[in-house]
């Protein structure tokens, strides 16, 4: 059984998809939970360089956070949650492996190779950079509009 599950937010639809499944699939007095968002605008990632107050996007990332905390924490879980700022896959590795955490479950988009090489993607990034256990849960695709009249 797994100790202590990394879970990646984006701030996004998806995030409801990945929390689903672990209040779906762990009992809350099993694994340890850690929550982490990964700002990586302009003033993220030039924060401490710069000497930067935070944005309202850091802000409303650390609210957000804190309220999914809450959320697992009213389901019963233990759970932490951590604001980085920076590169989202180098953060994510960097800080699984610093706490020591036995899993890295994340949700993914999905959308294919090419979008892939082209807008880039977090989960892959993560899946290629680290060694602990990553679980990926798909989000469904959405719908492709038809050209034809």
């Amino acid at each position: 059984m797994y100790r202590h599950i990394l879970i990646p937010l984006e701030n996004s639809a998806t995030d409801e998809l990945v929390l689903s499944h672990v209040r779906d699939f762990w009992p809350p007095s099993g694994a340890r939970l850690t929550l982490i968002h990964v700002a990586d605008g302009h003033a993220a990632r030039n924060y401490e360089r710069l000497h930067l107050a935070p944005s309202p996007e850091m802000l409303a990332d650390q609210s957000y956070l804190e309220r999914r905390q809450r959320e697992m924490a009213d389901a019963g879980f233990t759970v932490d949650a951590h604001l980085e700022l920076g590169a989202p896959a180098v953060k994510i590795v960097a800080f699984a492996e610093q706490q020591g955490c036995d899993l890295i479950m994340m949700a993914t988009h999905g959308h294919g190779f090419w979008a892939d090489v082209f807008l880039g993607s977090v989960s892959r990034s993560v899946r290629h950079r680290t060694t602990i256990p990553v679980l990926f849960v798909r989000a469904k695709p959405k719908p492709v509009k038809s050209t034809e009249a």
